[in-house]
């Protein structure tokens, strides 16, 4: 197997590992939802820290299946470009997309959120509701992890996209 299939297939099962591991947060946002509705609704009580733990597994599930998804073919694309090309047409719209597109915009995100989240982590930043979760700072470190799962992926998908516009027409 090539090299560059090979570094392509790694991570793939990379971001499938991850994306499944998050999906379960899914799991997670639903129970701690339940439990804020049956406090607020049968017991009459609040809690900000509940409220905002669904937000932060929100948060969580999106921004760490999000290489899954596009690995998947999940994400939205132009299908008038799409649905009805060929195996090589799809390649090029794939490779275009992510070279244009894709790589460069999450690069931009991972570079301009690097200070961003190391300021929150300089001061262990948390919430401004008195009670609030103690983590924001480890909330805005998902922004520059998805970033590279989606920088990774990006690679694996114009790698696949290149190995069909290189393969020999059948």
């Amino acid at each position: 197997m090539p090299p560059l299939t090979v570094l392509a297939n790694g991570i793939d099962r990379v971001t499938a590992w991850i994306g499944r591991a998050a999906a379960w947060g899914v799991l997670a946002v639903v129970l701690i939802e339940f439990t804020v509705v049956l406090l607020r609704y049968v017991f009459g009580a609040g809690s900000i820290w509940l409220q905002e733990a669904v937000g932060y597994a929100h948060a969580g599930v999106f921004m760490l299946a999000a290489a899954w998804t596009l690995a998947a073919g999940g994400h939205v694309r132009v299908d008038i470009f799409y649905a009805g090309a060929s195996a090589r047409q799809r390649a090029w719209v794939d490779l275009i997309g992510t070279l244009v597109f894709l790589l460069p915009f999450m690069a931009a995100l991972l570079v301009l959120s690097i200070p961003y989240v190391a300021r929150s982590w300089a001061i262990l930043e948390r919430s401004r509701e008195a009670s609030g979760l103690p983590f924001v700072f480890m909330l805005k470190t998902l922004i520059p992890v998805f970033a590279a799962l989606m920088l990774l992926q990006g690679a694996a998908m114009a790698i696949r996209a290149a190995q069909v516009l290189t393969a020999e027409p059948r």
